[in-house]
């Protein structure tokens, strides 16, 4: 990675085979995009797993799912099933992301 295609530079970066590059405005707008749907995904998982799994799992082991209590679950399944389906909704996410601000990768 070349030092102006680093997103902490501020500069743009150019495509893969250099051919196109964006406007400053454009990528510091797709940058923040990208910067808030991490934030909401990693909010949305410290909350499962450590919401779920430990601060609400009194309440939770009220409840049960497959024979095991709700809190209990959470904690030992529950998360990485919740991680496991946020790397695809990032995933899904980020590609419309990219289409908007035609960043995509014309190599995929």
């Amino acid at each position: 990675m070349a030092d102006s295609d680093h997103p902490t530079t501020g500069e743009p970066p150019q495509g893969a085979s250099g051919d196109h590059t964006i406007s400053e405005d454009k990528y510091r707008r797709y940058w923040q995009e990208n910067l808030n749907l991490m934030g909401i995904l990693l909010a949305i998982w410290f909350t499962v797993s450590y919401g779920f799994g430990i601060l609400f799992r009194d309440f939770l082991d009220n409840f049960s799912i497959g024979g095991a209590p709700l809190g209990f679950w959470f904690a030992q399944q529950g998360a990485i099933y919740v991680f496991v389906i946020l790397i695809f909704v990032y995933s899904a996410l980020m590609h419309r992301i990219e289409r908007k601000y035609d960043v995509e990768n014309e190599h995929e």
